[in-house]
């Protein structure tokens, strides 16, 4: 009986191990604070394919963001392996991927940063615009010219439990020309932003903006005001 009894014990704790140490990360927002520095803060979004890290100091730590890296992801048994479409602080470091070691203890991310950055899911929430779209053109949509994904200029928005970031960049030059992001609700046509960090103007932290939404195939009629006040009409295709 004790040699089963063990058995199953030394069973239980490898599968464990092994699902929890190994397993890739569930699609999702994570966040947490820099062990270092607790002020700091760390944004990290997730989906089957696509990785988004973001550092910027919240309410009340001032206001600051400091920066954003993003692009496709591979998962190994013990590393995520980033290459970057846009790294904001290319211009200083050049680093177009990024591995990191990663293990997962239930629904909570460590990665090394190389720090050990611990990040918690946030609360999932599905909403009608959830997922990555690219900026099209400017509405109304009268047949014109739609910038692609083709294109190496790129404003990526990526929608995700809640969470909304936008990134505009080049793919060729890795030249980096801005983000916003915070939070978002989007309901039977409304859709909200909350900003919680901007890269260009720090002042516009905490704006509520207020926007109309239509969803016409693949593209988004994005509608309303932009956060200068000036009226606006975007179109965003679904990014496949």
């Amino acid at each position: 009986m004790k040699k089963v009894h063990f058995g199953i014990l030394n069973t239980i704790v490898i599968l464990f191990w092994t699902s929890s140490i190994w397993a890739q990360p569930a699609p999702g927002v994570y966040l947490g604070a820099d062990a270092d520095k607790s002020s700091v803060f760390h944004e990290v979004k997730i989906n089957n394919n696509y990785l988004i890290h973001t550092v910027y100091k919240p309410f009340p730590m001032g206001y600051k963001f400091t920066q954003t890296t993003g692009g496709y992801y591979t998962a190994n048994t013990d590393s995520l392996v980033v290459d970057y479409e846009f790294n904001s602080n290319f211009a200083n470091d050049s680093i177009r991927q990024f591995r990191y070691g990663y293990s997962m203890y239930g629904d909570t991310l460590i990665l090394n940063t190389p720090s050990k950055l611990v990040l918690i899911p946030a609360h999932k929430k599905i909403q009608d615009l959830d997922g990555t779209w690219l900026f099209a053109t400017r509405g109304p949509d009268t047949g014109q010219d739609r910038r692609g994904n083709e294109s190496p200029r790129k404003t990526l928005k990526y929608l995700q439990d809640g969470y909304f970031q936008w990134i505009a960049y080049n793919t060729e030059t890795m030249s980096f020309s801005g983000t916003g992001g915070g939070r978002y609700t989007a309901i039977n046509g409304n859709y909200i932003e909350t900003i919680t960090y901007f890269s260009r103007d720090n002042s516009r932290v905490g704006a509520i903006l207020d926007f109309s939404y239509d969803l016409k195939g693949k593209d988004w009629h994005h509608t309303g005001k932009n956060s200068r006040g000036e009226p606006m009409y975007e179109i965003w295709a679904r990014r496949e």
